[in-house]
């Protein structure tokens, strides 16, 4: 089948923008081409045409390619919940929450799966580029593998592996994979590339030439740092960075542990009247915030807890005693409630958490996830929104009477009397220009709008940069 695989000599080397430039390069070239992730590990999901989640990553993919995203595109996604379990989806949905010992055994069963979303890709399209995960070089997991090489060697597919030399040390990464890989595994390897170079590649000639040699891969190319990849939506909370400072209007978002779906931040932190701070752990939200944003979360009551140990809860209130605003998006908006009630255990310990008190409303968890793409209009200014609902959980009280917006006549979210307090579910509502240029004024910004514009562009710069340093005609042609 037409496919080639970009793994990793390890987790966070650019393989998710490698396959999204990839793919928009082989579409310039007049391929209809899909993206394919056999297993991710993200928070940050996105709900497909067909009704469930995958990755963010693999829909950034799908938009670089100029399809809208599918379930099979990411047919394993698992969705960490604490330090030892995961919510396991599969194909979209939701199967089961696990510790991470149990899902070593459960992994084994998910390849029929996986090999049938790809297949029909395949059959549908002229180029996959699939995407691995982690790193090959964790041959400790190569048992039940359906990530890296165990799905390679499954699906007959060629794979390039990716080295990182800003972290440095890029020569024993892709020769020190090798020399761990099982033959037949290092045989499935066709080329290499060299990513995030800083300075002048023709510096790292040597070091190129000792991998081609060591390894007999063939080189494909050296990438240099790409400066337009702050315009393009990050998956890892690790990549968080607070935006450029100096905007005229300051938005501050505490990183909770298990953050999720960020990129709802994305279209605020690229206008230049508005400075996004992250605020980590044990930092102090921001005094002169216009606004504060509690973003959404895979454990809701867990993330109250953590949110309290590091005393945002009090910087909340005296933010909001100084006259200042808070909007909840999904999780954020049940913490903003009076309670969040589990009493099934559902994302936890089942019990009850008491919230933060700035709306009247309280959350009652329930086993079944809405999934959605929706169009609303938000109720303060009748502008139409497009996003997405992804979450567990009913909210019902007093304020849901000043819903935040409707969605095809349902009132959705709510707001306080005075609304300064706000909640909503909606996913994705800061994309549409005439919204946020709205929501800003009312802080006191002036939006400079085009954010789905820059994105594109972003891709297509993407790609030309791709086209400049990788020889991408021999990759596409290592696909077969």
């Amino acid at each position: 089948m037409p496919a080639i695989m970009i793994q990793g000599t390890g987790s966070n080397v650019g393989k998710s923008m490698l396959v999204a430039g990839l793919c928009r390069a082989a579409v310039r070239r007049g391929l209809s081409v899909a993206p394919f992730k056999p297993q991710n590990m993200s928070n940050n999901a996105a709900v497909t045409v067909d009704g469930g989640e995958i990755g963010r990553a693999q829909a950034l993919q799908a938009l670089a390619c100029g399809i809208a995203p599918h379930t099979d595109m990411n047919p394993v996604l698992l969705k960490p919940e604490s330090e030892t379990g995961s919510q396991v989806i599969v194909q979209g949905r939701r199967v089961a929450t696990v510790r991470a010992g149990d899902y070593a055994a459960m992994k084994a069963g998910l390849m029929a799966p996986v090999l049938e979303s790809f297949r029909r890709l395949a059959a549908a399209h002229d180029l996959v580029i699939v995407e691995g995960a982690g790193s090959p070089a964790e041959v400790n997991l190569r048992a039940g593998d359906i990530a890296n090489m165990g799905f390679a060697a499954a699906a007959g597919v060629p794979v390039v592996l990716a080295g990182d030399i800003d972290r440095g040390g890029v020569i024993a990464q892709l020769v020190g994979t090798q020399a761990v890989l099982a033959a037949e595994d290092a045989a499935l390897v066709r080329g290499f590339l060299v990513n995030k170079f800083r300075g002048d590649p023709r510096l790292f000639d040597e070091g190129y030439r000792l991998i081609a040699q060591r390894t007999g891969w063939r080189g494909l190319g050296v990438v240099p740092w790409f400066a337009g990849a702050h315009r393009l939506p990050a998956e890892d909370a690790l990549d968080l960075r607070s935006g450029p400072k100096g905007g005229r209007v300051k938005v501050a978002v505490p990183v909770l542990s298990r953050i999720a779906n960020f990129d709802d931040l994305d279209p605020l932190a690229a206008e230049p009247d508005v400075e996004v701070v992250m605020v980590r752990a044990g930092e102090a939200l921001p005094g002169d915030a216009a606004l504060v944003i509690l973003p959404g979360t895979k454990s809701t009551r867990g993330d109250l807890a953590f949110l309290r140990a590091q005393g945002w809860d009090i910087d909340i209130a005296a933010h909001v005693r100084r006259g200042g605003r808070v909007l909840g998006v999904c999780g954020g908006y049940q913490m903003l409630g009076r309670w969040v009630r589990d009493p099934d255990g559902i994302e936890g310990p089942a019990g009850e958490t008491a919230g933060l008190g700035l709306l009247d409303v309280v959350t009652t968890m329930r086993a079944d996830k809405r999934l959605a793409r929706v169009r609303a209009v938000h109720a303060g200014s009748g502008l139409a929104v497009e996003g997405y609902e992804i979450h567990i959980g009913a909210t019902e009280g007093s304020d849901c009477g000043r819903p935040f917006a409707t969605v095809d006549g349902r009132a959705e979210g709510a707001v306080s009397a005075d609304g300064r307090i706000a909640g909503s579910y909606l996913h994705g509502l800061f994309a549409a220009d005439g919204f946020r240029a709205a929501f800003l004024a009312g802080l006191g910004a002036v939006s400079v709008g085009g954010y789905g514009a820059g994105v594109e562009a972003a891709l297509d710069d993407l790609a030309a940069h791709l086209e400049a340093h990788v020889d991408v005609a021999a990759l596409i042609g290592m696909a077969g």
